[in-house]
């Protein structure tokens, strides 16, 4: 394995990120702040308690968790996008890099961005409302996963987008929406029976509930079928990143 290659994508990556600091870390800090200003202090101080949490106490894993997967997606996805759009893609594909090396680059960078991210918009939930951590380790298991998950997803819409709109189409589009109807801000046993069961439909649940679980020990669904479906999501990714450069599809677009 060639540890230089990856070390020297890694850390291009990471530069990138040092330098848009308002762009990559305050930016997102700060809008997620905003929820908790508004849904927690705001709403929260007028609305009765869910599952026995407090509410302002119960949207922080949400919150976490739609910040994690929004921000691992966008930075994968520009990550592998500007190398072909600038051309810089060819270097790469012409180097004695492997396709594994490649993506453990620029997914490791793009995860490990999204896990700072992630604990930073922890931190900051603390000068809002208090809460506990039941499960710590499971906490971070679901932080890795993931931002893993996502980052190869995010690697995947940055090799199929052929402009910069194209970027953003999936993460409005479809993540918002999911992460915001995937029980980010209630549980869905508030919701009737039939609406119930269209939600497990939404992969985004099962991210959400068991990161709620390993902060409270309560949860929409169980534990084990969280982890389950993640390990599948990851499982597709993985695959789909793997016939992209098996396949060679518009990596020199």
């Amino acid at each position: 394995m060639n540890i230089y290659a990856i070390r020297a994508i890694y850390l291009f990556e990471m530069a990138r990120t040092w330098r848009t600091l308002m762009q990559s870390v305050a930016s997102p800090v700060i809008s997620t702040s905003l929820y908790f200003v508004v849904f927690g202090a705001a709403i929260g101080g007028r609305m009765v308690e869910v599952d026995g949490i407090r509410y302002g106490a119960f949207i922080v894993p949400g919150l976490i968790m739609m910040s994690l997967m929004t921000q691992s997606i966008a930075n994968a996805s520009f990550g592998i996008y500007m190398p072909k759009f600038s051309g810089t893609i060819y270097e790469i594909l012409s180097a004695p890099i492997s396709a594994m090396e490649i993506v453990m680059g620029y997914v490791g960078a793009a995860a490990s961005k999204s896990i700072i991210l992630g604990l930073l918009i922890l931190a900051t939930a603390r000068l809002f409302v208090p809460f506990e951590i039941a499960h710590p380790l499971w906490m971070i298991v679901f932080l890795l996963l993931t931002a893993i998950t996502f980052s190869l997803f995010g690697f995947i819409i940055g090799v199929w987008a052929d402009g910069f709109e194209k970027l953003q189409i999936i993460p409005l589009l479809v993540i918002t929406p999911l992460s915001f109807l995937g029980g980010s801000f209630y549980s869905i046993s508030m919701l009737p029976p039939f609406w119930q069961k269209v939600a497990l439909f939404n992969p985004v649940v099962y991210l959400i509930s068991g990161f709620r679980w390993s902060f409270y020990g309560i949860s929409d669904v169980s534990i084990a079928v969280s982890t389950g479906m993640t390990l599948v999501f990851l499982a597709l990714c993985a695959s789909a990143v793997w016939w992209i450069f098996k396949t060679g599809y518009r990596l020199k677009s």
